[in-house]
C-alpha cells in the first residue's frame, strides 16, 4: 500500500545532494522521511557528517510534486515501493552500507529462496552459452532465484534459460520503469513477469539508462546474492565492477576461466589470478560450493581432468619445476632463478593455475599443487 511516507521518501531522495547514505543518516536522525523533510534544513547539525549545503534542497515543493506524479505512475503500473529504513529490501541487500534507500519492484517473488547472481559480457560466445545451459540444467531441481541485469548477451541468456528451467529470475534495471533498455528485451521482460520473476530498479520512473547508472545497478546485483558468477568478460568489462562489489560485500565470487587468447575470458582469468574469484573447474564443484541441494542426477564435469594426462610445454615445465622446487616462491625470485622477465612468466603461471598445477598467494607468491 502506497502511503504519505512514500511521498516524502521519494521527495527527500530526489534532492540533489541526498544520496542513499545521506538519506539513511537523515531518516535515522529524524526518525522518518517526513520529519527529515520538515526539520533537516534548520536542524541539520543533528545529523553527523551533513552540512548546510547538503540539506539546501530539502523542502522544495517541486520535489513533492514530482513524488506525487511518481506515486500515481507506480499505482497505475502495479509497481511496489520498498523502503530500506523499514527493512523492506531483501535481507542481504539491506546489509550493504550503500544499499538503495528506495527500491521499485514490478512483479512478486519469494526472496527467502537462495539467490545466485550471474553476469557477463554482452558479447557472449558459445562457450559462455554452453556453460549457462549446463549450470541451469544441473540446478533445475534446486529452489533458488537467479539474478542478472537484463542486458544482451550473458544476462539475456541467464533470464531465458531460467524461464526455460522454471527458475524464478530477478532482472535489475539501470533505469526507471518508463523505459526498457535494451528495447530488444521488452518481450523477455514480459515473460519474466509472466513466469513468476520480477523487475527491480532503484531509479525513479523517468530516469534514462545513463552510463553511470549501470555501475550503480551492478552493486544491487552483487548485493542481492551470497554468490556472484562471472561467465565471460573482457579486461575492464562491466562485470568486473559487479565482482568488485561482491568482494567488498564479502560475498563469494566465481569466474569461468578460458584461454588467455580469448578476449572475453581475459577478465575472468584476471579475477582468478588476482584471487578475486574462485576458478570454476566443474559444474558439480560449483554447485557444491554454492550449497545447492541438487538432485542426484549425473552432473557432467565442465573440465574433466581425471581422464586427461596434461602435457606441459617446455616453458610451462621449466617454470613449474622451479616453483615445485621452491614452494611459495615470489615472482621476482622466480624471475631471477630462471632468468626470464616477470612479465613473460605471469601468462605462463596463469596457464599453470588454470591447469590445476600451480596455486597463487597474496604478494605474488606461488606454490605447486
Amino acid at each position: 500500500m502506497i502511503t504519505e511516507e512514500h511521498l516524502y521518501a521519494i521527495a527527500l531522495r530526489e534532492c540533489s545532494l541526498i544520496g542513499d547514505i545521506n538519506f539513511h543518516k537523515l531518516v535515522r536522525a529524524f526518525e522518518s522521511p517526513q520529519e527529515a523533510w520538515k526539520h533537516a534544513k534548520k536542524d541539520y547539525s543533528k545529523t553527523d557528517g551533513i552540512g548546510r549545503k547538503t540539506v539546501s534542497d530539502i523542502g522544495n515543493e517541486d520535489y513533492l510534486k514530482f513524488a506525487e506524479r511518481e506515486l500515481k505512475f507506480c499505482e497505475k503500473n502495479d509497481i511496489s515501493i520498498h523502503l530500506r529504513y523499514r527493512n523492506e529490501l531483501p535481507h542481504l541487500l539491506n546489509e550493504c552500507d550503500d544499499a538503495p534507500a528506495i527500491l521499485y519492484q514490478k512483479g512478486s517473488i519469494d526472496y527467502s529462496l537462495q539467490k545466485v547472481s550471474i553476469v557477463g559480457t554482452r558479447n557472449m560466445t558459445s562457450y559462455g552459452k554452453h556453460f549457462i545451459g549446463d549450470f541451469m540444467e544441473a540446478t533445475k531441481s534446486s529452489e533458488y532465484l537467479s539474478v542478472s541485469g537484463l542486458a544482451l548477451g550473458v544476462d539475456k541468456e541467464v533470464h531465458e534459460q531460467s524461464i526455460q528451467y522454471k527458475i524464478p529470475t530477478v532482472a535489475v534495471l539501470a533505469h526507471g520503469f518508463q523505459t526498457l533498455y535494451p528495447s530488444k528485451n521488452r518481450k523477455l521482460s514480459e515473460r519474466i513477469l509472466e513466469e513468476g520473476g520480477v523487475l527491480l530498479s532503484e531509479f525513479n520512473s523517468s530516469r534514462k539508462p545513463d552510463r553511470e547508472n549501470f555501475i550503480q545497478r551492478n552493486r544491487i546485483i552483487a548485493g542481492l546474492s551470497p554468490a556472484t558468477i562471472v561467465v565471460e568478460t573482457a579486461f575492464g568489462g562491466g562485470s568486473i565492477s559487479t565482482a568488485a562489489f561482491a568482494n567488498d560485500y564479502n560475498r563469494d565470487v566465481f569466474a569461468l576461466p578460458g584461454k588467455i587468447t580469448d578476449p572475453y575470458s581475459q577478465g575472468c582469468n584476471q579475477l582468478v589470478f588476482q584471487n578475486k574469484a574462485s576458478a570454476i573447474s566443474t559444474v558439480k564443484d560449483l554447485i557444491d560450493s554454492l550449497g545447492f541441494n541438487h538432485s542426484k542426477e549425473h552432473v557432467a564435469e565442465l573440465f574433466p581432468y581425471s581422464e586427461i594426462n596434461i602435457q606441459l610445454t617446455e616453458n610451462q615445465k621449466a617454470i613449474y619445476q622451479s616453483i615445485k622446487a621452491h614452494p611459495q616462491v615470489s615472482l621476482d625470485d622466480l624471475a631471477q632463478m630462471i632468468s626470464i622477465s616477470p612479465y613473460k612468466i605471469l601468462p605462463v603461471i596463469l596457464e599453470l593455475e588454470l591447469l590445476g598445477k600451480v596455486k597463487s598467494f597474496s604478494g605474488r607468491q606461488f606454490t605447486a599443487i
